[in-house]
């Protein structure tokens, strides 16, 4: 019976040895459509393939290429695994699809600032699923984040300056090597608190910004921007507000009290989001306009 050898549709190459000598030693090599990519690797490395519509034809000793779908039920080697994270290249390759010509007209007219509102809404149904702790939809929403991030380096690469998805990723890749020499060298810190240190000082030296407050996002909740600079200048030595009495006993208690004064604040016809926003932004000035340490 021919040998099955299943390849990778999206990474062509990819052989392993034991794939290669079964290659390399058969009498013919047929590969199905799915397995075309791998059949012109091949034939560049000096493999002659015979192109076929199906494995019917195949002698006992030659070697099939094709895809595990194309296999079906049908007992198959795999030539080598594929690398976690290679269906990123689906991912990757589907998007280019949608935004290249005769793709959808919908994704082709998209801009970065058409996209923006679904960045912010796929990021809040992420959070909601990983705090209902739903790993169904923590994967389907988590995908739905990954989704904006490839639709926007696909819209970058279109512009003369713009950047790519390996940029985005390349850019991640040397990010989290730099800010963990602990791990990818010899120096740094190996405790948690000393990691964390590290981290913002590193952080610090590449970012090289003028304000305390500079890079800290003022779209997300006012809530969330007040504890982002609370946060940063308490690392910083900066002042910080005086904080409230609170008869709260744990978190769940200082949540009831919390909602207790949204319910307050809506009974005065009073904005909480707005309130609070206004607070924040009051203290990001007097954070700017404070002496730096």
């Amino acid at each position: 019976m021919a040998t099955l050898l299943a390849v990778s549709p999206r990474l062509p190459a990819l052989l392993g040895p034991a794939a290669w000598r079964a290659v390399t030693a058969a009498p013919a090599v047929l590969a199905l459509p799915g397995a075309a990519a791998t059949a012109a690797a091949l034939r560049e490395a000096g493999v002659a393939v015979t192109d076929v519509p199906d494995a019917a034809a195949a002698g006992p000793d030659d070697v099939v290429l094709l895809t595990a779908e194309e296999a079906g039920d049908a007992p198959v080697r795999t030539a080598a695994p594929e690398p976690p994270g290679a269906r990123l290249l689906d991912v990757v390759a589907v998007m280019d699809r949608l935004r290249s010509p005769g793709g959808c007209p919908w994704d082709a007219e998209q801009t970065h600032a058409s996209l923006r509102r679904y960045l912010l809404e796929e990021a809040h149904e992420a959070y909601d699923a990983i705090t209902d702790e739903d790993p169904v939809a923590m994967r389907e929403e988590l995908g739905d984040v990954l989704l904006q991030v490839v639709f926007h380096a696909r819209v970058a690469a279109e512009s003369p300056t713009g950047f790519d998805v390996d940029d985005v990723a390349g850019e991640l890749v040397d990010k989290l090597v730099r800010r963990h020499p602990h791990v990818f060298g010899d120096a740094g810190p190996k405790d948690v608190a000393g990691v964390e240190a590290g981290w913002e000082e590193i952080k610090k030296k590449e970012k090289q910004r003028r304000s305390p407050t500079e890079g800290v996002s003022t779209s997300q909740s006012a809530a969330a921007w007040g504890a982002a600079l609370v946060s940063r200048a308490r690392r910083a030595g900066l002042p910080t507000p005086a904080p409230a009495e609170l008869a709260a006993a744990d978190q769940a208690a200082l949540g009831e009290q919390l909602l207790g004064v949204v319910a307050a604040a809506a009974e005065r016809g009073w904005d909480v989001e707005d309130a609070l926003r206004t607070a924040v932004r009051r203290y990001a000035d007097e954070l700017d306009a404070a002496p730096q340490p």
